[in-house]
């Protein structure tokens, strides 16, 4: 069963201190294309990359990791670029993205997903400025069987207008059929308790929803009402640069290998997925920048 992750691919510079930077690939729906690519599962990004230097590396390191490039679209628009700094152990960004390759994502005619397609990935800043949010909404729209996976990723300084993303929101819940978020973004979204946010999105068609809680673990909530929560898994962190998407793309990785594409309806199922989606996320945390394991080295820490 194919993932289709949609959505921005940009260049990250991580400050080192002063003026110095060390640059990274990145973007979360990338990331998590990358993650999932390296796990060996079937996947492709869909997107718009720039025809400059950083766009040949961002598509060089697709087709590096294993992820089907035959749906992403061209464009002599520059490459977005963000600045990371770690702030109080969290990553702050600030972005370039003015007119760049993919906030101008918008193909005509819409494409077709392969026949194969079980799981879509969308959400982060793609949804923060068109005509790449309309594209994305209209290739949702059109392709409701797959299962939708929305990760909203919050990035506050890049939210000019919070009211009109809370506007727009219900559509994008409205979309999904798997919510993947922390408790960081939830909390920004609303301060009302999990459950009863999370209820209201069940009312909207979500049949899902991940949380992460960072060093306390994940949990996870069914419309059916089960609920079942993993520990987090320790580690030196070297970097939380990614984390989030790691996760994402080992758990998409696995209800696409293990479960053909479907949510599974058991405690047990989920615990084993959250399980690997936090120890593919602590892999990615001992080292720097966005650098998810391989199949092989989640395998050697699973066996451990």
């Amino acid at each position: 069963m194919r993932v289709v992750c949609v959505g921005e691919a940009l260049v990250d510079f991580k400050g080192t201190g002063d003026l110095l930077f060390q640059g990274y690939l990145g973007g979360s729906p990338y990331n998590v294309a990358v993650a999932i690519g390296r796990l060996g599962a079937s996947v492709s990004f869909l997107s718009q990359l720039s025809t400059d230097r950083f766009g040949k590396l961002l598509r060089r390191n697709l087709e590096e990791n294993g992820v089907d490039i035959s749906l992403l679209a061209y464009s002599e628009a520059p490459t977005t670029l963000a600045f990371v700094d770690e702030v109080e152990g969290e990553p702050s960004f600030e972005f370039l993205a003015n007119q760049s390759a993919d906030t101008l994502f918008d193909p005509c005619p819409r494409p077709r997903l392969p026949e194969d397609t079980g799981l879509i990935q969308f959400g982060s800043i793609s949804l923060l400025r068109e005509p790449a949010a309309g594209s994305i909404f209209d290739i949702l729209r059109a392709h409701q069987k797959a299962i939708t996976v929305f990760d909203p990723n919050i990035r506050p300084t890049l939210i000019a207008d919070r009211d009109e993303y809370m506007q727009r929101l219900p559509g994008w819940i409205a979309l999904s059929r798997l919510v993947k978020l922390s408790r960081q973004d939830l909390v920004w979204l609303d301060e009302r308790p999990e459950e009863t946010v999370i209820r209201e999105w069940f009312d909207l068609g979500v049949r899902a929803a991940v949380v992460t809680h960072g060093e306390l673990g994940s949990r996870v909530y069914l419309d059916s009402g089960l609920r079942a929560t993993a520990p987090a898994q320790a580690v030196e962190v070297v970097d939380t640069v990614g984390a989030g998407d790691t996760f994402t793309g080992a758990m998409l990785a696995c209800l696409a290998d293990s479960f053909a594409g479907e949510l599974p309806e058991d405690e047990e199922s989920w615990k084993r997925i959250l399980d690997i989606a936090a120890k593919a996320a602590a892999l990615n945390c001992g080292r720097a920048g966005s650098s998810p394991p391989t199949r092989a080295e989640l395998d050697e820490t699973l066996a451990i």
